[in-house]
């Protein structure tokens, strides 16, 4: 039987850098603090939120390495381990594992998108070759490939593959993922606005964008729904529709670093490709914070 890795709410941590674009851990020690008093029951470092295709791995163990010491074993640190190389990828893994890290994320191959065969050659060939529990994601708008029902079936036997993160949209997927794999297969939504429905369908919690601005929130979405309180989640889902509707305007994660530089969190700075959130975008975040308290 698995355990999953955590239940509720996980902040798919973004990356502070400085104004040069150098790693600002400063920061990020002060985020990963404000995590751990406010709830949030994991944290998932270098992933898309994170900005890891800009990373290099000494930036990326650098980032792995701090993250785990600063939270100090108080709740999982999971990694983003994925590339769309598989040999790329298993270094990764077995680096994390070796740092010490609770877990890893891993995305599809992207570009060179494989068949679904592939898929289950990709990560069974990572899953073999670590102890460490992998989560899969599926992200099909980043990376052109979408992880089917029965490959997931056939990927959720094995011993180390305990869950996704399913940020696919596609309910009647997930629904036939539900039935096809074990009860002990982790199912995290990966959009924010979909965490309710996910739960509704067997769900365990979030890996979220939205909990680096709302980590108490984004927590207490999850735990009113393991409460029996459905109606209540479901009230407090709707709330933040306005919040998630504006992070995600641009391209993420360009709107919530803009909206963790006006809460006086980090700088805000990106790497390229991407740059800083366009007026109209930032009009719609900052009215957006302002219904939700968070700026004045």
């Amino acid at each position: 039987m698995k355990i999953p890795i955590f239940t509720g709410s996980a902040a798919a941590l973004v990356t502070p850098f400085d104004e040069t674009g150098a790693l600002d851990l400063s920061a990020m020690g002060q985020l990963i603090d404000w995590h751990l008093a406010n709830g949030t029951r994991a944290l998932v470092v270098c992933a898309t939120t994170g900005e890891c295709a800009t990373l290099t791995d000494k930036e990326w163990e650098s980032v792995v390495t701090f993250a785990l010491d600063r939270a100090d074993g108080k709740i999982p640190v999971i990694v983003g381990a994925g590339k769309n190389d598989t040999a790329h990828a298993l270094r990764l893994c077995r680096r994390a594992e070796t740092l010490g890290a609770q877990g890893v994320l891993l995305v599809t191959p992207y570009y060179n998108k494989t068949t679904q065969s592939g898929l289950i050659r990709h990560f069974t060939e990572i899953a073999d070759q670590t102890a460490l529990p992998i989560l899969l994601y599926n992200v099909p708008s980043r990376t052109g490939l979408c992880i089917a029902a029965e490959t997931y079936a056939t990927l959720a036997k094995h011993p180390r593959i305990f869950g996704t993160k399913e940020a696919s949209g596609d309910f009647s997927l997930i629904l036939k993922t539900k039935r096809l794999c074990p009860k002990d297969f982790a199912l995290y939504s990966g959009n924010d606005d979909q965490i309710v429905p996910i739960l509704a369908l067997g769900g365990v919690g979030v890996i979220s964008t939205m909990a680096n601005v709302i980590p108490r929130e984004t927590q207490r979405i999850c735990e009113l729904w393991a409460e029996g309180s459905g109606e209540e989640a479901a009230a407090l889902q709707i709330r933040c529709q306005p919040l998630i509707q504006a992070l995600f305007r641009e391209v993420n994660p360009i709107p919530v670093k803009e909206a963790l530089q006006q809460m006086g969190k980090i700088s805000g700075t990106l790497r390229l490709p991407l740059v800083r959130i366009g007026s109209t975008a930032q009009r719609e975040l900052f009215a957006a914070m302002k219904e939700f308290g968070l700026i004045s």
